[in-house]
């Protein structure tokens, strides 16, 4: 199960116990926000794209969208999302649990600043009922990110330089 490929990359930093498992969906940004009685914009999803080196997941906030012409930018190619196959195959989660721990060799993780706003986030766990609460640092670490970018739109950028940690 993909939630044991994640489970064991999180237990490589003693984080493994902290993963929540839920009675119902958390499968979208709603129904997870809904799971932990959060805001949605603090559930970290986790996108998956075909980029000129292979796949990248983008970790952003849930309240925004991958921008094209940020996208491009930053990875030189129009963002092309991987189709829910290409996703277990290449990534080794399925829509709805997709998230940046335990991924196939290959797999870059990139997180998007829109994140940095707060000091905790929710990022999946490799299922469609369970996520993990993070600070940026954690996240970022256990990730194995390749480091942040600015890829995304929606969200207030106001509140960037006013992160509270």
């Amino acid at each position: 199960m993909s939630i044991d490929k994640a489970r064991a990359a999180l237990a490589q930093f003693g984080a493994d116990t902290r993963i929540l498992e839920f009675p119902v969906s958390s499968a979208t940004v709603a129904l997870a926000a809904e799971a932990l009685h959060c805001e949605p914009a603090r559930i970290a999803k986790t996108l998956s794209y075909r980029v000129q080196e292979g796949v990248a997941l983008i970790v952003t906030a849930g309240d925004t969208r991958v921008d094209n012409k940020l996208f491009k930018a930053q990875f030189h190619c129009k963002a092309k999302m991987l189709t829910p196959e290409e996703a277990v195959e290449l990534v080794g989660h399925a829509v709805g649990g997709v998230c940046p721990f335990g991924v196939n060799e290959g797999v870059d993780v990139w997180l998007d600043v829109s994140m940095k706003r707060f000091a905790t986030v929710f990022p999946a766990c490799g299922s469609s009922n369970s996520a993990i609460e993070l600070t940026m640092d954690e996240l970022e670490a256990f990730s194995r990110a390749r480091g942040w970018v600015d890829v995304c739109s929606g969200w207030p950028r106001e509140q960037e330089s006013a992160t509270v940690l």
